[in-house]
């Protein structure tokens, strides 16, 4: 088989992974293709948390034999027992010729194991077709294996000439509405949503998937005075949307009783120096809830405090063709008085949606 036809079968994996989306986190999206005899005759991808993987999918999927075919997965397959069996035994059980792998897993309990069983039964094995591709649709995995925080992402709206909100706080609405049921499809997609409690008291958001098909994310709001009102929408569908609020030890306790009978945790951090809750014990208490992926979306308060922190992975620029002059910045102060020190970025993407530009970028390089 060629690099040029490893790499179009590689291709269809990755188009098959990317349909798991927004339901298989923590695990990774992964596809798989079987390929024998000229033809594909079995595919399958990680549907959802808990649920058979891609491999199991594709092998239950085959239309004959799979034994002297070649499996073309874009992660390494597993070799340990979480959820669901090893795919591993399953793979070598059914004989295949030959297993091309796109990326090995970063899993200390897989990382080259699954490859070394494969090769130890006389199956071939190629790894690192389309590597980068198949890194990049897992970035949030990665991150979260490697580092047990969460993947985080930046996201907000703002004018030409870089604002969020007018002199008078007036938000509503900067964006087209494609740009926003983009948005909705971003908060399917990660595990858990955040804001500050000025978002909170200003627009009173429900933070909930409502525009496109998806699940609702874990709603976060940072509160260490504990002032967001009981009558919050936030808090109103705990069925629906569960929401945490994080705040300190100098937070009333009356209150936090009350959010309990109204179905909403709260977790209590320490404060900083400066009173706020600290964001990197934030971000290491939300890895140990399995939060794999976190977005973003405000204010400016919260967005420059992970900037300041450098605790941000990606950056999400929405750019609508408008001009307010004066008003209320995304990121706000950052002590940075030298273009040399200046937060770098990697554009991964620029494209529209309706009127507006969008910047898909990356603060820090992870592959």
């Amino acid at each position: 088989m060629s690099v040029l036809n490893d790499e179009a079968f590689m291709k269809r994996a990755l188009r098959l992974a990317k349909r798991g989306e927004g339901w298989v986190s923590p695990n990774p999206m992964v596809g798989a293709v079987i390929f024998k005899n000229g033809k594909i005759i079995g595919e399958g991808y990680h549907r959802k948390f808990g649920q058979a993987h891609a491999e199991i999918n594709a092998l239950n999927n085959a239309a004959e034999s799979v034994e002297g075919s070649t499996i073309y997965v874009t992660l390494e397959p597993c070799s340990h027992y979480g959820k669901t069996p090893p795919c591993v035994d399953r793979i070598i059980a059914s004989r295949p010729e030959r297993v091309v792998i796109g990326t090995t897993d970063p899993n200390p309990l897989v990382a080259g194991q699954g490859i070394e069983a494969l090769k130890n039964h006389g199956i071939q094995v190629a790894t690192g077709v389309l590597e980068t591709e198949c890194k990049e649709i897992n970035e949030s995995f990665f991150k979260f294996i490697q580092s047990r925080s969460p993947f985080v992402t930046l996201k907000f709206a703002q004018t030409l000439d870089g604002r969020i909100a007018t002199s008078t706080g007036h938000s509503r609405w900067i964006s087209s509405p494609p740009s926003r049921r983009f948005a909705h499809r971003l908060r399917h997609i990660h595990d858990a949503i955040l804001v500050g409690i000025g978002t909170i008291l200003s627009d009173d958001p429900e933070l909930t998937v409502r525009l496109v098909r998806g699940k609702n994310p874990l709603r976060i709001v940072l509160d260490s005075q504990l002032r967001i009102p009981l009558t919050s929408r936030i808090l109103q569908d705990q069925d629906q949307s569960k929401t945490l609020i994080v705040t300190t030890d100098n937070s009333e306790k009356e209150k936090i009783l009350k959010l309990k009978d109204l179905g909403v945790d709260t977790l209590i951090l320490p404060a900083n120096q400066s009173g706020n809750i600290d964001l990197n014990l934030l971000l290491q208490e939300l890895g140990n809830r399995n939060i794999a992926s976190l977005l973003v979306e405000g204010g400016s308060g919260v967005l420059t405090a992970l900037l300041a922190a450098n605790l941000a992975d990606r950056l999400i620029t929405v750019i609508a063709p408008k001009i307010t002059g004066k008003g209320i910045e995304a990121v706000g102060q950052l002590n940075i008085t030298n273009m040399e020190n200046a937060i770098g970025l990697i554009f991964r993407k620029i494209f529209r949606k309706g009127n507006d530009l969008i910047i898909d970028s990356r603060l820090n390089k992870l592959f």
